[in-house]
């Protein structure tokens, strides 16, 4: 997804642009900045986990930019919705405790709530008044889309993957069955909180061109070495269908 030049003139971004059977570009900024460079209506998903603004810190002393204060949520949700083409989706993770700043956000910037997803974790991240075993994402509408022929069910799986690479670092099993479900081959998917570069990778698998922004340098330079790995070894791609168990109907 190249910078548009008309809206931007910032000629000096770090960035790097991947080949392959889609590829994509991973651009180093703030994703504000970096999305005011970009046309509108050029997107076909968005799925990020941004932060959660509970100024996270993880067992190993690792923190999150930006996770302290939510003035940046309005303005990045509203360049969310302008990148989006009419009648598409976003998905985005959030704070279980911030969900009215996230939701007063998302409903500002225009969009309509119509999912919500829960990953199943089989440890907790925390424990306080409960032992906090899962993460939480709302499926947003900007327009009407069309719904999935085969809907996917609303309770994921989360396997742990150790936060080797980011200290939230998300599976990547789960993002792509969301792309299957609400996007096609050739689209466009962004996330504007690439961390280290789940959102990207599980485009890339599911042949979807991505746009990813990272703030921080050393997880821009992991998401980069990263997607270089995926796209010169790709992991087995998932066959068209994916058996699942049926879904039974309560009377």
């Amino acid at each position: 997804m190249p910078l548009s030049d008309k809206r931007s003139g910032d000629r000096d971004t770090n960035y790097h642009q991947y080949s392959g059977s889609t590829g994509g570009t991973l651009i180093l900024g703030d994703c504000i900045d970096k999305m005011r460079c970009m046309p509108s209506r050029s997107i076909d998903l968005v799925m990020t986990d941004p932060p959660y603004l509970v100024n996270y810190q993880s067992r190993d002393g690792r923190s999150i930019a930006n996770d302290q204060d939510g003035s940046w949520l309005q303005p990045v949700f509203t360049e969310v919705y302008r990148l989006l083409k009419p009648n598409s989706f976003a998905i985005s993770f959030y704070g279980w405790n911030k969900v009215d700043e996230f939701m007063n956000a998302w409903r500002q910037s225009g969009f309509r709530v119509v999912g919500h997803v829960t990953f199943i974790k089989k440890y907790a991240s925390s424990q306080s008044y409960l032992a906090y075993s899962h993460e939480s994402a709302y499926l947003l509408a900007k327009g009407n889309p069309a719904k999935p022929a085969e809907p996917i069910r609303d309770v994921i799986e989360f396997r742990y993957t150790g936060n080797k690479l980011h200290p939230t670092q998300k599976p990547v099993a789960p993002l792509r069955q969301l792309i299957r479900s609400f996007s096609k081959p050739g689209d466009v998917v962004l996330d504007p909180y690439a961390g280290s570069g789940s959102t990207a990778v599980a485009a890339f698998l599911e042949k979807r061109e991505f746009c990813a922004v990272e703030k921080m340098p050393r997880y821009f330079n992991i998401a980069h070495q990263r997607l270089q790995e995926t796209i010169k070894t790709p992991i087995r791609r998932f066959p068209k269908q994916v058996p699942v168990s049926p879904i039974k109907q309560v009377e």
